[in-house]
This record gives C-alpha cells, structure tokens and sequence, in this order.
C-alpha cells in the first residue's frame, strides 16, 4: 500500500468532544479514527487547531446557500484572543492526549517524521489555521515551543494579522486588503522560527505579501484550481506560478464545493473532476510541487473517498488516469515530507 500524508484534517474538534477513544476505536462518524487511517495507508498528516465560528460552512443555513450558487457569504467577525486562546488550548491539549496514546508523534522535524512512520506511528504535525490564539511574538514562540509547526494567519474571517476570503462562488480571491503590520511581523517570526506558513484561506492580497516577505517555500495545504472551479478559496493561475517559483507545494483539497466546476456544496461522483485538478497542478508546480490535503472532517468528501480508509480508491484512479508508482508516491506522501524538511531544515 502506497503511503499517504495528508495536508490538513479537522479531527481535533472531534476528539475534544469524545477524547482519545474517537481516534483508537472510531465511533462511526467523521472521516478519521486510526482504524481508517490504517485501512487507507495513511501515515501522517497536519492536524489543525481552528477555533470555531459561530457561522460556518457547514452549519444547515450556509449548506442550503452553497448548495445553489452564485452565493457570496459574508465573513464571520474576528475572534477575540481571550475567546480562541481556550479552543486551542483544549485542542492542543486533545493531540498530546493522542500521543500518549503510543499511535501518534508530534512531529518537529523531518527526522521526526522518518522516526515515526518507521516506528509504525502516526506523524501529526500541530498546525493552526487562523492565528486567533497568537497574540503577539512571545505567543508565538511560546506555541513554538509546545510543538508549532505550522500556521495559517488566518481562517477565512479577519484576524489581527491579514484577511481570509469569504465562501463565494463564483469569486475572484482578490476580496481585501493584505497583511497588517502585526502580519508582516508574524511572517518575518515563522521564517526565523521554521514555522510553516500556510496560505490556504488567505486572500489574494495576503498572499501577495507573504510571497514578497517569505524566505521559505510557498505553501497552500488543502486548495484547489480557480481556472477549474470559480471559487474564491481557489488559487489562480498566477499564484500557482509563485508558489512554484518559490520551490512550494500546494496540497489538493478533497472538498466538493471547492472541486467541483458548478461550484455547488454536492458530493464530487467519481474521480475525473479531482485528476482534472491534479493534471492543472502538475502542469504549473510539477511533479514535486503536488501533494494532498484532504480537509477530513472539515468539509463534503466526494462520493468515492467518504473517509480516509478509502484514499487507495483515489490513488487508484491515479494510476487508471496514467500517472506512474513514482508519481504517484511523490503526490501522496513524498513531496509533503520534502517540503516539510525544506522549510524545517532539518
């Protein structure tokens, strides 16, 4: 079985909900427990911390809007440091709970990573998707320091750093204004920390400063191809030409509405529509620029690839589509690992 790390999951919230007993033994929810992620070859993966909002994409008003688009949602408000700093506390918290579970590492370093998976474990790297529990420098060294590794500045809603886009279809990603000074400070801290930044949820004019400010690789964890699917959480042509040039990656979102071409919240039937994102990817970053980021248990999965035990199914569709073992073990685990050692440096 091909190994798979993945770029982005939401299983954190799951486990703050039901504790460690959701990840050993599943309870028939979700997209991930560590009985799926066996069964999929699954060996590792980025595990956000996100602080919930209280409207969100898949609260039943905003389903019913995305269901039929155009549909132009409004962002959330920000988030008050004093509100988030307890849910990410809890979901820190939640993933060293499953490291003393024997199963899963935090990782921090590539060697890390080669640690873990050749112990059998699972390779969690902590990331936060919206930068709402950072108050400043010395938050984030402090985060750092209990195993930050990477971070987007921000979900899509405002925070104290930049401005994420809304959820809209069809919509440009060019929605606001760029980095804040603060965020033009938090960059110039990652790079010297080794702090992955990930732009994913950014808009357009963030992104902009992150490319202009960052000396590390551009990365985008779980998005998908504008030129394919008109949504605002998508990436143009030209960013994918920065990340590229940058040596980046981005990571292949599994959610529908973000693949699919109508843009609608449905399930993705088949395979065609995501190696149709795939080959768009390959063409503009190469074959070491293309990785997966699923966004289990924060989005619709398409039909075929409900949860995790069922991403040989997509790597399957890979090959039937023509693309080689190497190829295809370069986009489901080996590229991510590159990255990741690059921007580490270790």
């Amino acid at each position: 079985m091909i190994p798979v790390f993945d770029g982005h999951n939401d299983f954190l919230q799951r486990v703050v909900a039901s504790g460690p007993p959701v990840w050993l033994d599943g309870d028939g929810t979700g997209h991930l427990d560590l009985p799926r992620a066996r069964a999929g070859g699954l060996v590792g993966g980025f595990f956000a911390i996100w602080i919930p909002a209280p409207l969100n994409p898949n609260d039943a008003a905003a389903v019913a809007l995305m269901e039929n688009p155009p549909f132009a949602m409004a962002l959330p408000d920000p988030i008050p440091f004093a509100e988030a700093l307890p849910h990410a506390f809890a979901q820190a918290a939640a993933l060293k709970a499953l490291e003393r579970t024997g199963t899963l590492d935090i990782v921090t370093s590539a060697r890390g990573i080669r640690a873990a998976l050749a112990g059998g474990r699972i390779a969690a790297v902590m990331h936060m998707e919206g930068a709402e529990a950072i108050p400043d420098s010395d938050g984030l060294h402090l985060w750092h320091a209990a195993g930050l590794r990477s971070l987007g500045p921000v979900w899509s809603r405002p925070t104290a750093y930049g401005h994420g886009v809304p959820f809209a279809f069809p919509s440009s990603p060019d929605t606001g204004d760029g980095l804040t000074d603060a965020g033009r400070q938090l960059v110039r801290d990652c790079n010297a920390l080794r702090i992955m930044l990930d732009l994913s949820h950014l808009n357009e004019a963030g992104f902009n400063d992150v490319a202009a400010l960052s000396d590390a690789p551009l990365v985008a964890s779980h998005s998908c191809v504008h030129a394919v699917s008109q949504s605002s959480r998508n990436l143009t042509d030209r960013q994918l030409r920065l990340i590229a040039d940058s040596g980046g990656l981005v990571g292949l979102n599994f959610a529908s509405s973000f693949l699919r071409e109508d843009g609608r919240r449905l399930p993705v039937e088949g395979f065609s529509t995501m190696l149709r994102h795939l080959d768009h990817l390959l063409a503009i970053l190469g074959e070491e620029g293309v990785a997966l980021g699923s966004d289990f248990d924060g989005a619709l999965m398409p039909r075929d690839l409900a949860d995790a035990a069922a991403l040989p199914a997509l790597l399957a569709a890979m090959r039937d589509h023509g693309y080689g073992d190497a190829l295809i073990r370069r986009i489901a685990s080996e590229n991510w690992i590159g990255l990741l050692e690059r921007t580490w440096g270790e």
